[in-house]
């Protein structure tokens, strides 16, 4: 298929993009960055590349993330299409990537969505995610946790009543502002066992009292 020839329409190239057979989408999202990989999920899994596709993207993430360049190119508004289109070529020509990538990614450039790269790539990541039913549980801590500890608090997380039958992936996220402690964030329920929440609790008593 030749993306170059599909309307620029954002919503109108992702449809004919995640067109034909139906693909049952483990996960309903909303957004422009929702569309795309849902789009981008329903033709990988047309071609059972869901799990390429997924290592692909990882591996296009971390390239992103470890560079500031890369970052400043995707997301630049002054860039030229052409420009952007010939950059883009050179960065996925460095990659051995499935044609449903590839095809993707020619998507994104024709219609000048490439600075929602990394949006979309964490989409596909949640759809992969309930996918395989798995539930993304975000633990943030005022300072880095090791494997060790994400372990035990994954186990702990996994044999309460909270998990289920779900099978549970922990990320760490640092904010030095909660001083310490734990904020756990799982689907839509919070747990806040911070320092900076009992702090806050505790100068809400005291002004209260007086």
């Amino acid at each position: 298929m030749n993306f170059a020839r599909i309307a620029v329409t954002p919503l109108r190239s992702v449809r004919t993009f995640a067109t034909a057979q139906r693909v049952k989408v483990p996960l309903t999202l909303f957004g422009l960055d929702g569309r795309y990989a849902t789009a981008l999920f329903t033709a990988a899994a047309k071609k059972n590349q869901l799990d390429a596709v997924e290592g692909e993207l990882a591996k296009l993430k971390q390239i992103i993330d470890k560079s500031d360049k890369v970052q400043f190119f995707l997301e630049n508004p002054t860039l030229m299409k052409k420009n952007k289109r010939a950059g883009i070529d050179i960065l996925l020509g460095e990659q051995k990537l499935t044609e449903t990538t590839k095809n993707f990614f020619d998507l994104l450039s024709e219609n000048g969505r490439l600075n929602q790269t990394s949006k979309i790539i964490n989409s596909f990541n949640s759809l992969m995610m309930a996918h395989r039913g798995e539930v993304l549980v975000t633990v943030t801590s005022a300072k880095s946790l090791n494997s060790a500890q994400l372990k035990q608090l994954q186990d702990s997380l996994t044999k309460g009543t909270l998990a289920g039958s779900k099978k549970l992936t922990v990320q760490n996220k640092v904010n030095p502002s909660i001083l310490g402690g734990l904020v756990i964030e799982f689907g839509d329920k919070t747990i806040d066992m911070s320092v900076s929440s009992k702090v806050t609790k505790l100068n809400k008593m005291l002004t209260d009292s007086i």
